[in-house]
């Protein structure tokens, strides 16, 4: 990561259509421009159906804007090919998602270890396992995933993304699939990891009390940014 770097991430007039069946469109996102500073952690608000996860994706380069531009560490994400993209995404980002999004036939071990080894990072199963005892699995390592509770399987998703060392963590309601304790416990960990690690966060979230522990809140109505 590049501690050099001040902006890591820069919305430009962002725009987000989509056609609709009867010949008209549907405008998802409208003239949306951020500028995310190293270490900012933003939450994004909004009622569903408001551009939320949309917006996500096309902070990440999973999405192309109808108009406008995202620079990620510099670089326009939609003046790449799919490839350099996803390199960059690679290099300079982790997820973590409501859904765990592990791999079922891989262990948690090896769950983190996978984007380790993809990007050619040396001791990818020691940099796994110590994620993982940082995150508290440290007995469960070579635990599948329909063996691990929902909190267990988040808490792999975290030690995976922090793993890789990402600028900019990009957080979809982390804890929409898990009860309230469990959730605040995941919610306290992924701010605790993320202050050690100097990460940027943004966190799409609907919970008001979520939003309220991260720096600056962004609320979104009708594809507008109206705070």
């Amino acid at each position: 990561m590049n501690r050099e770097i001040s902006v890591v991430l820069q919305a430009e007039q962002i725009d987000k259509t989509v056609a609709l069946a009867d010949g008209g469109t549907l405008t998802i996102l409208h003239d949306l421009s951020l500028s995310v500073q190293a270490g900012e952690t933003i939450a994004v608000l909004g009622a569903s159906g408001s551009g939320k996860s949309t917006l996500l994706a096309l902070l990440a380069g999973l999405d192309v804007p109808s108009s406008g531009r995202v620079l990620l560490m510099g670089q326009d994400l939609f003046a790449l090919d799919e490839d350099a993209r996803a390199g960059l995404r690679g290099k300079s980002m982790g997820f973590v998602f409501q859904s765990f999004q592990l791999l079922p036939a891989l262990t948690a071990e090896e769950n983190v270890m996978m984007p380790l080894e993809l990007a050619g990072r040396s001791a990818a199963r020691e940099t796994a396992q110590r994620w993982l005892r940082r995150v508290g699995l440290g007995e469960r390592l070579h635990h599948y995933p329909k063996h691990l509770s929902g909190g267990e399987q988040q808490r792999v998703a975290l030690a995976r993304a922090f793993a890789m060392q990402p600028a900019l963590l990009l957080a979809d309601e982390p804890t929409g699939n898990l009860d309230a304790a469990t959730g605040k416990q995941i919610i306290e960990l992924m701010f605790e990891l993320n202050r050690e690690a100097g990460t940027t966060l943004i966190l799409v979230t609907h919970d008001e009390l979520l939003a309220a522990a991260c720096g600056r809140q962004i609320r979104l109505r009708n594809g507008r940014a109206v705070s």
